[in-house]
């Protein structure tokens, strides 16, 4: 299809993303916000989202023309062919999604809509939004189509422009279908749907993969209890097609902008429809567990007790690749090592500034000095080649308590300290 003239309401990860890409594409795109000073930031051509070929993509859309940013929707819309919705829909009261902000730009937009413009929401919003939009917007001549997101942070703009599948929902089918079109330079397979199960795609998706994680979380607390090894379990599991082997590493538990409240939204969601999701409600249950296990292991590390120990941590945005800290179990785990009366300081390298419970340093090896144990706990690459015989004298201690299992353990355990992962027996690392 020729290029079509798209606004794009939110300029977060997921908004600025997807301006960026149908910018690129070849669409006239708008992205709108509502903070004067990230506008012209953006318009600059600085991005302040720690996000790979985001910024290139940024300024490669200025620099022809195809992208631009302003304040404001009401007159951004007035010429759309498409309005997409990528505002925060954040976790509300009991789990619920919180869908303020997708109503205020529907009340600020419906008067100045052209007829046949469609909106489409890009943000992760409950089961019933598209038809709870066009109730607000009251228009019959502007149809409302959902088109969920599957962008993970760190690599947002590979997944955006080579996607597993498009996903495109709405009672209107032609509508449906021109929006997947503006995909068709990217060859994915398209799944047209009704709006219902568009919406419920997203949550299906990223709830599967939180009940993934926690069902290997819980493996490898299995593994360590028999004596087994986490590394062998998953890889014999991963051959299996059925299975996979993404979602399969134990960590400290899942987190960021995306698992935490869609879990939470999907429980709510089925409690409301009177369905008892208790699978669901179990790896929730699962993921706070697993960083109380966390916690426990460094205190097992430092003789048992936490109060007055010195630990310090390695990795605080909730993955690599990101500086994101929303829902970090980095944090939790970081917060609760303080409540227990630890002294934490933490490196990471996309995050700095203060934050409340520890001391950030701009260098890994400043965490080690004097620290009673050593927490991994966001799986940067970089720490791998730290100089581990050089963090052993900093040391006061010699654990090493590698929660994402990233450290080469015989690297660690040539210096003299000692090396604690998830699932996997001292005995059998140190024999290979």
């Amino acid at each position: 299809m020729g290029s079509a003239r798209i606004v794009v309401i939110g300029t977060g990860y997921v908004g600025l993303t997807t301006g960026a890409c149908l910018a690129g594409l070849g669409h006239q795109v708008t992205c709108v916000d509502v903070d004067e000073m990230k506008v012209a930031r953006l318009a600059a051509g600085r991005v302040d989202i720690l996000e790979p070929g985001l910024e290139e993509l940024v300024s490669r859309g200025l620099a022809t023309g195809r992208l631009g940013f302003v304040v404001g929707s009401r007159r951004a819309v007035a010429d759309a062919q498409a309005v997409f919705l990528c505002v925060p829909t954040p976790m509300g009261a009991g789990g619920a999604a919180d869908l303020r902000a997708v109503e205020a730009v529907i009340d600020e937009i419906s008067g100045t809509l052209p007829a046949g413009c469609a909106v489409v929401t890009k943000s992760t919003v409950p089961v019933g939004t598209a038809q709870r939009i066009r109730g607000l917007l009251g228009r019959a001549d502007v149809p409302v189509v959902a088109n969920p997101e599957f962008l993970r942070e760190g690599t947002a703009v590979a997944d955006f422009l080579n996607p597993d599948r498009i996903v495109v929902g709405s009672d209107d089918e032609p509508t449906a279908r021109w929006v997947a079109e503006l995909y068709a330079d990217l060859a994915a397979p398209s799944v047209v749907t009704d709006a219902a199960s568009a919406e419920l795609v997203k949550y299906a998706a990223n709830c599967f993969l939180a009940m993934k994680l926690s069902y290997v979380n819980a493996v490898a607390e299995l593994c360590e209890r028999l004596g087994a090894d986490i590394e062998s379990v998953t890889d014999g599991m991963g051959y299996d097609r059925r299975i996979g082997r993404s979602f399969l590493k134990p960590g400290p538990g899942w987190g960021g902008s995306c698992l935490p409240k869609d879990t939470h939204a999907l429980v709510q969601v089925a409690e409301s429809v009177g369905f008892d999701f208790s699978l669901l409600s179990a790896a929730i249950g699962e993921n706070i567990a697993q960083r109380d296990r966390i916690v426990a292991k460094i205190a097992g590390a430092v003789g048992g007790s936490l109060a007055g120990a010195r630990i310090g941590v390695l990795g605080l945005a909730f993955k690599a690749g990101t500086n994101d800290l929303r829902d970090s179990p980095a944090l939790s785990v970081t917060a609760m090592l303080a409540a227990h009366g630890a002294e934490v300081t933490a490196y990471d390298p996309a995050v700095g500034g203060d934050l409340p419970g520890m001391r950030i340093v701009d260098d890994p090896y400043q965490t080690a000095k004097g620290a009673d144990a050593i927490v991994v706990l966001t799986e940067w690459a970089e720490f791998r080649n730290l100089d581990w015989t050089y963090i052993a004298d900093l040391m006061h201690g010699d654990a090493v308590v590698d929660t994402r299992n990233l450290l080469d353990p015989k690297v660690v355990l040539a210096t003299g300290l000692t090396w604690l992962g998830l699932g996997r027996p001292r005995a059998r690392v140190l024999a290979r």
